[in-house]
């Protein structure tokens, strides 16, 4: 049994939730509450986690020797003593009475489970999804890890959710080849200012184990670092946060008190704290241009901005030690937007080597339409990195957007089913061509030469824009182009929107008709879309 195999058997699951009325989008935090205190049991049983987590009386064993009324009860308090600490139990001098008894005093499991409650009424329905879990072959689950597995449910979840979640949740494939990028090293702190479920932390501390032997070429002490101090994330939603916490645990990631992902605003305080970091990979919420008012509050963020897109990105840039590296990816606005949007980005190429733009597809996020890059940076220059001035010379951009395939559910970006092998941390069929001209060095310091014609580059029509002026024709045609830091000055003023391939569907403006007649044709499909709407009122008014 693989484990998609048993993550469409956990997922099958909710029509069970759904039968005790829990709603959809609430179904992978009422499995999750569940499905951790299962993994954890396994994990035990086989020997990865040397010591079990969750104190006497709140294991599995507590819960599937139980049924009826009794076990749904039982429940009940196990939440409620993982999330507080403590439990009620019979006083034993004063018959009839009960008393407070502490149980565990572990901020981790309290912050996984804070506020944690089931919404199970029907107590049969729940020993049907305590004897579905135990009927799993985990021996075949735990040889791809069951954190694997749990990464494995929540992009199910990201997939299919009805509530619009499944947009800010990053694929899998460019998590991967971003942190292949910029190769994470044991002793390095690797942030992300906008965790969600952790995905970022988890891909980095993977590449980390899979270069050092599991950890075990490092010492105790360095070991003691990547578990507890190497990672660090900020989520602000905490129902997120929760998921983020269990990912981490179940990869063996502790982090420090409050856990690998902490509970806050990254614009605000809880970014304003954190540590310089070696990496930062992240992807900051998008969908709506507001949401960095908090930002307005910190007086180390310079331009003020209500763009939240705009606000992480200073926050991240700024947060860099000397030297340390960056890939974030970020909407298309960020890129032109004039105003702040134009200082901002002048800030960057100012403190950092803005070195690497990757255009994504469109399709590659859940929701439609959205246009998204990875910029890839290092705090101060390619020669020094103390250096605060005029640090980027220049920008090498690759277009992975033009004329590519139509991304989505039903054909997912990075896709191993393309005849590629799906190895986490091998050759990805749509990102391994830009993997190999970014180069080896994490810094985007490979030697580079202009010229990439994957995807059937060469036959994609070129565009008439100043990218191509002047260019060898067959250049025009690459999906891998280099330019200057004063080019983009003066021919784009400080905008980084660069391309120059000609999409299939994209409308040419000279050859558009004139505004008075896209007016009228305008005008004439609402007047007949009316004409549609107030027939088919007549009709229903007719049947009532």
């Amino acid at each position: 049994m693989t484990n998609n195999d048993i993550v469409q058997k956990l997922w099958n699951l909710c029509d069970v939730l759904r039968d005790d009325g829990i709603n959809y989008s609430d179904y992978v935090t009422e499995l999750v509450l569940l499905l951790f205190i299962k993994m954890v049991h396994e994990n035990t049983e086989a020997g990865t986690l040397k010591k079990h987590p969750l104190p006497e009386g709140c294991r599995w064993s507590d819960l599937n020797s139980k049924s009826g009324i009794n076990l749904l009860n039982n429940y009940k308090s196990i939440l409620l003593a993982l999330s507080t600490g403590k439990r009620l139990e019979a006083d034993p001098k004063e018959p009839g009475k009960t008393i407070e008894v502490q149980v565990h005093e572990d901020q981790l499991i309290s912050a996984i489970y804070a506020d944690a409650q089931t919404r199970l009424r029907e107590p049969r329905h729940l020993e049907q999804m305590i004897k579905n879990l135990d009927q799993i072959d985990w021996f075949s689950a735990q040889k791809d890890g069951l954190g694997d597995l749990y990464e494995g449910l929540l992009e199910k979840n990201a997939g299919e959710t009805k509530s619009g979640a499944g947009q800010y949740f990053t694929p899998r494939a460019l998590i991967n080849s971003m942190v292949r990028c910029l190769k994470p090293q044991a002793g390095e702190v690797v942030q992300d200012p906008a965790a969600g479920t952790a995905g970022f932390l988890i891909a980095a501390d993977s590449y980390v184990k899979q270069h050092t032997d599991d950890l075990y070429d490092l010492t105790a002490t360095q070991q003691a670092f990547q578990k507890n101090q190497a990672f660090v994330g900020v989520e602000l939603v905490p129902g997120t946060r929760r998921l983020a916490l269990m990912n981490c645990l179940l990869h063996g990631m502790e982090g420090d008190d409050d856990g690998v992902v902490h509970l806050g605003n990254a614009l605000g305080d809880a970014g304003k704290n954190l540590k310089a970091a070696d990496i930062i990979l992240a992807n900051p919420p998008f969908g709506t241009s507001k949401g960095g008012e908090a930002s307005n509050t910190r007086d180390d963020l310079t331009f003020k901005t209500s763009n939240k897109q705009l606000a992480f990105l200073q926050h991240i840039y700024r947060n860099l030690k000397p030297g340390g590296r960056a890939a974030v990816v970020l909407p298309d606005n960020v890129l032109f937007e004039a105003g702040i949007g134009t200082e901002v980005r002048r800030d960057l190429m100012h403190k950092c080597n803005l070195h690497t733009i990757l255009r994504l597809p469109t399709g590659i996020f859940y929701a439609q339409g959205v246009k998204t890059n990875v910029l890839f940076f290092s705090k101060g220059s390619a020669k020094d990195k103390y250096q605060s001035e005029n640090c980027t010379e220049h920008v090498w951009v690759y277009d992975l957007r033009t004329n590519m395939p139509s991304f989505g559910k039903r054909t997912p970006f990075g896709n191993a089913s393309l005849g590629f092998t799906d190895d986490c941390f091998g050759q990805d069929p749509h990102l391994g061509a830009f993997e190999k001209v970014y180069g080896d060095d994490p810094h985007g310091q490979s030697p580079r030469i202009e010229g990439e014609y994957s995807f059937d580059a060469e036959r994609v029509e070129v565009a008439a824009t100043d990218e191509n002026q002047g260019v060898d024709e067959r250049l025009a045609h690459s999906r891998w182009r280099k330019f200057s830091r004063e080019w983009i000055k003066e021919h784009k003023g400080d905008s980084l929107d660069i391309s120059w391939l000609k999409d299939k569907d994209s409308v040419d403006a000279a050859n558009l008709p004139e505004p008075d007649v896209l007016a009228r044709e305008a005008k004439e499909e609402l007047e007949a879309a009316l004409s549609e709407l107030d027939a088919l009122l007549k009709a229903l008014e007719g049947a009532v």
